[in-house]
């Protein structure tokens, strides 16, 4: 058994400074194709003996590829230290499954485990054993592109979706080599960038930050989470990749998390850019001693560590912590035992894009897509003629972004999944237009074939590029052309469904004005034609809930559930027409709030009851609801309870998310839901950062979404 620090005693300080860099796949001898990597090379200041002591790889993936890598860079490294393989397996390796954002409109965290470790079984296989994902930063900002990596805007869901990833990823991971470790990113407050811009300044009260901002990531650590990636924002003037504040007073100290700290692609070079390095020597400087174990993709490290070590700017020491954090990480992944782990071609035939994997997919998939709008056109009878209009109707770009492993040719496609319903002649297919571009030729063949119809499915939305990193947009809207064909066809007068792909929230109002029928299909991945078809035909009845709001208007954003109230409100019954928190010429509330999504049965709450209206710190409160059926299809609903502390030293929210459960009705069929209230969901941050509870007032509210409930009220005694 390798002894790490013993190792690190025999190592030169060239070698150690080279386990602190990451470079791409096309740097590395034994790479398929190196590409042309001399101009780069020259760029970077960084040589092949640089390149032969690099601790970690990004990107590599194939089995055949990786061990090929391995087994010439171990041939060659004086101590026999493997390399570590990273990548982006985000949302699925070669079975990808709906984006994180999706997902979280689950609100299923067995399956979302479930999909990680299916993810993590291919991706090991492959030769990767670090993933970058999770992501966790929470957003209340749809303009941002990433939004679609997380799972939405309330840190109690994202933090119970952060651990089930987490332990999806990882698992045993000393003892299981289909396991790969977890890298959960970006520390810190990433999600909320002034006006939805990617990359941008991010500025916030230390209470804000504790409050909603780091509870995910915790929970990710708390779950044994192996990696953290830095944040490219600056958060309060200093950006995160050298805040030594953030990364050695919160992160190391208080959380007392020892593994490894990556930066995010060339973020440590990005400190020049942002004010706060002066060149790349200080840039280094800086990481370094904010705690960032791993430079990706720039040289600042290579070229200036020594340098400031013989200056006695920087103490070797701080190095020697970062190379034995990488140290550990390798030992505990077996790497020095067996440098090629889990990866075999064969095993790599066995695991990915299975038939099993596949159901998952379609299953999760099935889970995610949330029905906003049903006017008693859904399910849809498969002997009806169907028209299925719009550019997404054929298209495999449905995987969303960061699925660069996945396959078109895998993908099922909505007119496949259609196919499984519908003969060809009940079924009528026309694009009517591209996604942001048409033709009159292109809109009157679609108008031709929904006239054939007697209903009519138009599939719409975003192109991939559109969202995810620096897919930031100002309008979120469907583009023009696409509004423009929904309202053509809605004038035929048959009845309409708007099926949406996108990787965000998105400005309907013009959608649900122009359909019967709406249907929140996100990217859904490489099963979605498949799930989606299930959904529209009655096989699975939805059961999705939003994790983020449906604004009215990009006016309003940021937006989400958990506000906070003014000292005027519009909604107080005593409010003044005009001297109140409002807009003149929209309303203050969502389209869709969080928490809501329809299903083809109806479902009832019956009045809630609590065991008692007062609670101590030492005893539970229970709140009961009876939940019922009411409709003629078996069907699950998702019950949620919100808390609402009436007077706190610092002000509350209106509600907050604390728990939620998933019932399945029959028609007809009643069940009491119980919750179960502790003192410690009551706590919050203080203004001298004390986190606890207040006695006092409290609301608690079960219903079927943050707008829909019953209420009732407690005191903490």
């Amino acid at each position: 058994m390798t002894d790490v620090n013993d190792l690190l005693q025999q190592m030169t300080i060239e070698e150690k400074v080279g386990q602190l860099v990451q470079l791409a796949t096309p740097f590395f001898k034994g790479a398929t194709d190196r590409g042309e990597i001399t101009g780069p090379m020259v760029q970077m200041n960084i040589s092949e003996d640089d390149i032969h002591l690099t601790g970690s790889v990004l990107g590599a993936s194939g089995a055949k590829e990786t061990n090929n890598i391995q087994k010439v860079h171990m041939e060659e490294n004086r101590l026999g230290i493997p390399l570590l393989f990273m990548s982006d397996i985000v949302h699925g390796f070669k079975t990808i499954f709906p984006v994180p954002l999706a997902i979280g409109c689950s609100w299923d965290l067995e399956l979302a485990e479930k999909s990680a470790s299916i993810a993590a079984k291919e991706a090991a296989a492959a030769g990767v054993h670090v993933t970058f994902a999770p992501m966790v930063d929470l957003s209340r900002e749809p303009r941002w592109g990433r939004v679609m990596e997380a799972t939405g805007e309330d840190p109690h869901l994202n933090s119970e979706f952060a651990r089930s990833f987490v332990r999806g990823f990882q698992g045993d991971l000393e003892n299981d080599d289909s396991k790969v470790a977890a890298c959960v990113k970006h520390f810190a407050a990433y999600g909320a960038p002034e006006a939805g811009r990617d990359y941008n300044t991010v500025d916030m009260s230390e209470w804000q930050l504790r409050e909603n901002y780091l509870p995910a990531y915790k929970a990710a650590l708390d779950e044994g989470c192996e990696m953290v990636m830095t944040a490219f924002n600056i958060l309060n003037g200093i950006p995160s990749t050298g805040n030594e504040a953030l990364m050695r007073g919160i992160l190391r100290g208080e959380w007392n998390f020892d593994g490894p700290l990556v930066s995010d692609w060339g973020a440590v070079k990005e400190l020049i850019p942002h004010g706060v390095a002066e060149d790349a020597k200080q840039a280094a400087e800086k990481a370094m001693k904010a705690g960032v174990d791993i430079e990706m993709m720039t040289a600042c490290y290579t070229n200036h560590v020594q340098e400031l070590i013989k200056e006695e700017t920087l103490q070797e020491s701080i190095v020697d912590e970062a190379v034995l954090r990488i140290l550990r990480l390798k030992k505990k992944l077996g790497l020095f035992e067996n440098p090629y782990r889990g990866a075999s071609e064969d095993k790599e035939a066995e695991a990915i894009l299975t038939d099993e994997n596949r159901e998952a997919a379609r299953e999760l998939a099935g889970k995610s897509i949330v029905l906003l709008k049903n006017d008693h056109v859904l399910p849809l009878d498969g002997r009806q003629k169907t028209a299925l209009i719009g550019p997404f109707s054929t298209s495999t770009d449905i995987l969303g972004p960061w699925s660069w492993g996945g396959s078109p040719e895998d993908t099922i496609t909505v007119d496949k999944g259609l196919s499984n319903y519908l003969d060809s002649d009940q079924l009528f297919i026309s694009e009517g237009c591209g996604i942001e571009e048409g033709t009159d030729e292109q809109l009157q063949s679609a108008l031709e074939q929904a006239e054939n119809a007697e209903v009519i499915v138009v599939a719409l939305g975003e192109h991939s590029d559109m969202s995810g990193e620096a897919g930031s947009r100002a309008d979120i809207r469907i583009p023009e052309v696409q509004l423009n064909l929904l309202k053509s066809v809605k004038e035929l007068g048959k009845p309409v469904v708007a099926v949406l792909f996108n990787g965000r929230p998105l400005d309907l109002r013009e959608v649900t004005a122009n359909a019967d029928a709406v249907i929140e299909a996100w990217y859904p991945g490489t099963e979605g034609g498949n799930a989606l078809a299930d959904i529209l035909f009655g096989t699975i009845n939805p059961s999705a809930k939003l994790t983020m709001s449906m604004p009215y208007a990009v006016g309003q954003v940021p937006i989400y559930y958990n506000r906070y109230n003014t000292g005027r409100p519009k909604d107080a019954p005593d409010a003044p027409e005009r001297f109140v928190s409002q807009y003149l010429d929209i309303p203050n509330e969502p389209l869709y709030p969080f928490g809501y999504g329809l299903s083809y049965s109806q479902f009832e709450y019956g009045e809630l009851t609590l065991s008692s209206d007062q609670m101590t710190q030492d005893e539970q409160l229970s709140v009961t609801s009876t939940v019922t059926n009411t409709g003629s299809t078996a069907g699950e609903e998702i019950v949620q309870l919100y808390i609402h502390d009436l007077a706190g030293e610092v002000v509350r929210p209106l509600k907050e998310l604390k728990d939620f459960k998933r019932l399945h009705l029959e028609p007809g069929e009643s069940q009491e839901v119980v919750f179960h209230i502790e003192e410690s969901q009551l706590r919050y941050y203080h203004a001298n950062m004390e986190h606890k509870s207040d006695q006092g007032e409290f609301e608690v509210f079960v219903g079927t979404n943050s707008r829909d409930n019953k209420a009732k009220k407690f005191r903490l005694k």
